[in-house]
């Protein structure tokens, strides 16, 4: 496919590791360069929220960390992937606004993950791709270790090529009427003080005590 999705969100992706990269900081500023709204956008911003992760998931494993250090690399972990859940479902309210009018086949069938949440995949491969070929061709690093790093390599961008198939089939399916996609809200309990039992029965006893 020329124009594919899966093309269009590598490349995407792509700019975005480059541009963190160009600070190489987790508090560098997002300069989204797509139009706000834009599935374009979305993707940028997607990638930007998974590149800063990455990062930080690389510092809280420093193995001689402060423990209050640790917390709040923790804490910022925590809001991340909750940020990343977010965007997740706003891509898959795009993909269900665009294909609202599309007429569902009988017999069509629902996929095991929606677009978005294949499209978070290829998100963080083309992270892994871009750090396992920095390792690939490490000088200082021993000549073993880039032979293991290049097979790893050559295994991710197989995946890549596969997963790209699969998610370009699927939106093609979706457009055809073959298949239909629902999102399901991950509804997550741990940032919600109304569900996490460890923050309600805090915010109770304060209440009390008060």
């Amino acid at each position: 496919m020329e124009n594919s999705i899966s093309k269009n969100c590598i490349a995407i992706f792509q700019q975005s590791i480059k541009d963190y990269h160009k600070y190489d900081r987790a508090d560098a500023v997002m300069q989204n360069p797509y139009e706000s709204g834009s599935l374009d956008y979305l993707l940028y911003l997607k990638n930007w929220i998974d590149t800063v992760q990455w990062h930080l998931e690389d510092l809280i494993r420093d193995p001689i960390i402060e423990p209050l250090e640790a917390l709040k690399l923790k804490r910022k972990i925590d809001e991340s992937n909750q940020r990343r859940t977010d965007v997740v479902e706003y891509v898959d309210s795009w993909f269900l606004e665009k294909y609202k009018e599309v007429k569902v086949q009988p017999g069509a069938t629902i996929n095991t993950e929606s677009p978005a949440w294949a499209i978070d995949r290829l998100s963080i491969l083309e992270l892994k791709i871009y750090h396992m070929q920095i390792e690939a061709a490490r000088k200082e690093a021993s000549e073993d270790h880039r032979k293991a790093c290049q097979q790893k390599l050559n295994i991710l961008l197989l995946q890549r090529e596969d997963l790209s198939v699969a998610i370009d089939q699927l939106i093609e399916d979706i457009e055809q009427g073959k298949k239909y996609m629902k999102v399901y809200r991950q509804m997550k309990m741990y940032n919600d003080d109304s569900l996490n039992p460890v923050l309600y029965n805090k915010r109770e006893a304060n209440d009390k005590a008060s």
